[in-house]
């Protein structure tokens, strides 16, 4: 007769949970140079970040009220912070920021839109995009419905359309312009290799079916409800190729917090000090959700973007424990506490 197959851990030091374990015993000569030891090495450190980071030249202008207060003549009233002049044209959407570089932005400069109250991170929005459609494959609205919902197909005259990119993601796509700047001398930047390499990747030119008319006419696919730029249909002249359209990759990755910049422009060159314009096309709704939008222009350090919580963090954490030490140390020296012999300790 088998013998009954126990469930009981063996008897080793792993499943018995016998494993040696450090237990230090925790004394004023342990702890105190522990405190001393952390503010001593955390405060330079944090002093050098917070240093570094000061040392990246940034100028950030929102332009949310220029097709509100801003007059149709350059003008100087109710201008935002770090703006001489302004002034919006309604008949082109156009807001033009005068500006002072008031250092030469060295080696690499970077052009940068900024969101505030933007909340896109919600998981609905995050999920609503098809990767198989973004590249290049031409699905069905019944595949892209489960996917996309609730920017995934709509119904024209009894035929069904498939949104092309279809998704919240997409339709929400920022479409404000920024033109190179103007001024002292005109300073150009690059659109491309804005978006991260592995982004790029994931994007290839559609394969759905172009018509045989006049205009060579998309007989399945049209535009996002709110990609009013490329009318009501697409054609083989306005069809976009997502592969090559680098804000868009941009816009794709979504950002974690409400806060938040996403890269426009970039030139690997010294932008001189000096007084330049700026031209905004102003399309973007962000009234609608309470939220704001801003231009900034900036440079950057080893350790990336202008960020000085880092550095003050790393400096408040050194200072509260070099504080610590010192209390500690001191109240050892007043009033010591006698310490019994730890080997009588005895452990259940």
């Amino acid at each position: 007769m088998e013998e009954e197959k126990s469930k009981k851990p063996k008897n080793s030091a792993f499943k018995q949970q016998r494993l040696k374990a450090w237990q230090p015993i925790l004394t004023p000569k342990s702890v105190i140079p522990t405190f001393f030891v952390i503010g001593v090495v955390f405060i330079p450190l944090g002093i050098g970040l917070y240093i570094t980071s000061q040392s990246v030249h940034e100028i950030i202008m929102d332009y949310t009220q220029c097709s509100v207060v801003a007059p149709s003549v350059m003008s100087n009233e109710n201008v935002p912070s770090n703006v001489n002049r302004w002034s919006f044209d309604p008949t082109t959407s156009e807001c033009v920021l005068e500006f002072d570089i008031p250092t030469d932005f060295k080696d690499q400069v970077f052009l940068y839109y900024r969101m505030t109250n933007y909340y896109q991170n919600h998981r609905r929005y995050v999920q609503s995009f098809d990767s198989s459609q973004l590249r290049g494959q031409a699905l069905p609205a019944s595949v892209v419905s489960s996917s996309c919902s609730p920017i995934d197909s709509t119904v024209i005259d009894g035929t069904t359309f498939v949104y092309y990119p279809c998704g919240l993601i997409a339709n929400s796509l920022f479409n404000d312009t920024f033109s190179n700047l103007t001024g002292t001398t005109t300073f150009v930047f690059s659109e491309k290799g804005i978006a991260w390499p592995s982004d790029a990747q994931k994007y290839k030119m559609t394969t759905y079916s172009v018509g045989t008319d006049a205009n060579q006419t998309y007989t399945e696919i049209i535009p996002p409800p709110n990609w009013i730029s490329y009318g009501t249909r697409y054609t083989a002249a306005n069809i976009p190729d997502l592969s090559q359209d680098e804000h868009f990759q941009v816009w794709m990755r979504t950002a974690g917090l409400p806060t938040f910049r996403k890269l426009y422009g970039k030139a690997q060159e010294t932008l001189p000090q000096g007084t330049y314009n700026i031209t905004i096309k102003s399309i973007y709704d962000v009234a609608s959700f309470g939220g704001t939008k801003s231009v900034v222009i900036s440079t950057v350090s080893w350790m990336g973007g202008k960020n000085p919580f880092l550095g003050i963090a790393y400096m408040t954490v050194g200072s509260l424990c070099f504080a610590l030490g010192i209390t500690f140390l001191v109240k050892h020296l007043i009033s010591p506490r006698k310490l019994g012999d730890h080997q009588y300790l005895k452990w259940n």
